[in-house]
């Protein structure tokens, strides 16, 4: 891997890694809007401000954006979403292995 693909990997990974980052991103994967309070609900124990900061990075990002109806991934974030998706298939066979040990 090149030194200009390095920078963009660090700089994807540096916007991913802020705590919550991906969990904001996860709760909006289904597609559907969601005001901040549900939003922050579904993330679960997040603080308003750390909400709002994680909201402004990814929305700065072009992952995340605003509608009339809240909240929503953009196609930048959804190509994102459906990249990280094998994740879910790798944490379930994961767990499932942890939990026989």
């Amino acid at each position: 891997m090149g030194s200009k693909e390095n920078a963009a990997v660090n700089q994807l990974l540096e916007r991913l890694e802020r705590r919550y980052a991906l969990r904001v991103l996860w709760a909006l994967r289904d597609g559907h809007p969601q005001t901040f309070r549900l939003l922050q609900d579904s993330v679960g124990g997040i603080t308003p401000n750390t909400l709002n900061t994680r909201i402004k990075e990814l929305r700065e990002a072009g992952f995340v954006d605003h509608g009339s109806d809240g909240y929503i991934v953009t196609t930048s974030g959804q190509d994102l979403l459906k990249r990280l998706s094998d994740v879910q298939a790798f944490s379930t066979r994961w767990v499932a292995a942890r939990a026989k040990k």
